[in-house]
């Protein structure tokens, strides 16, 4: 149950991370996020675990939390900000790519132990890179537009703005993910790893997928809590 405990954990504290970055520097700590997030995820994503009975490859958790911050801007800061986020991720992506592989340009020093594990890292950062940056930008621009009109038919159907977060935040990112595991799983393994391993992935990655959307809900709700707290406390205070 080691992996499974893990997961669970991580799935709670990166959430949890995100919501205590947007408190701490609101609009500008959830772009913080999708920095470290697409840089962490695309290395994480290398490794095979076994979990909940599933392969799958880690990354998955990181990903699902950058829909949780496209949604949190699209809330709270509209459409603009949250496509802001989604052009960062791409700029992180590639400016990582030149980066990482620069490095093994290098001829390594005879006494160095740390380029092998490196190189064997970092030689599969183009390809996964190369699909991340495209699918990153067909998933999140579609997750970005699709919030938004799930919210214009909620408005339009019940006459307000701030009911149904729950049902926005899950139908945006529920379809976006199908359309993320589908695309990214097939562009980054195909030749890789067998079809029955590739289909496997991809379904685990789904159901994770699913339950992160699920579990993001509540911290999506206590961004926009906290962010309607800090407003009433900025108006209060310019009215004294």
């Amino acid at each position: 149950m080691q992996n499974e405990i893990l997961l669970l954990v991580s799935l709670f504290l990166t959430f949890l991370t995100v919501v205590f970055l947007f408190w701490l520097f609101q609009e500008q700590g959830l772009y913080l996020w999708t920095v470290l997030a697409t840089i962490a995820a695309n290395i994480e994503v290398l490794i095979m675990v076994t979990a909940f009975g599933m392969e799958m490859t880690l990354g998955n958790i990181l990903f699902a939390s950058t829909f949780l911050v496209t949604d949190i801007l699209s809330e709270l800061y509209g459409k603009k900000a949250a496509q802001t986020a989604v052009y960062l991720g791409i700029a992180t992506s590639v400016i990582f790519i030149f980066l990482s592989q620069s490095w093994m340009l290098y001829v390594p020093n005879e006494n160095d132990f740390a380029s092998p594990a490196i190189r064997t890292v970092f030689s599969n950062t183009p390809r996964l890179m190369a699909v991340g940056i495209i699918v990153y930008v067909i998933v999140q621009l579609f997750d970005v537009w699709a919030y938004h009109k799930w919210w214009a038919f909620t408005k339009s159907k019940f006459g307000d703005s701030k009911k149904f977060l729950w049902l926005r935040n899950n139908g945006s990112t529920l379809v976006s993910q199908l359309l993320n595991t589908v695309l990214f799983t097939w562009g980054a393994f195909l030749g890789t790893y067998d079809t029955k391993t590739l289909v496997s992935i991809a379904v685990a990655s789904y159901i994770i997928f699913v339950a992160t959307s699920i579990a993001d809900t509540p911290f999506v709700y206590a961004a926009r809590y906290l962010h309607q707290k800090k407003q009433a406390v900025s108006t209060y205070a310019k009215s004294r």
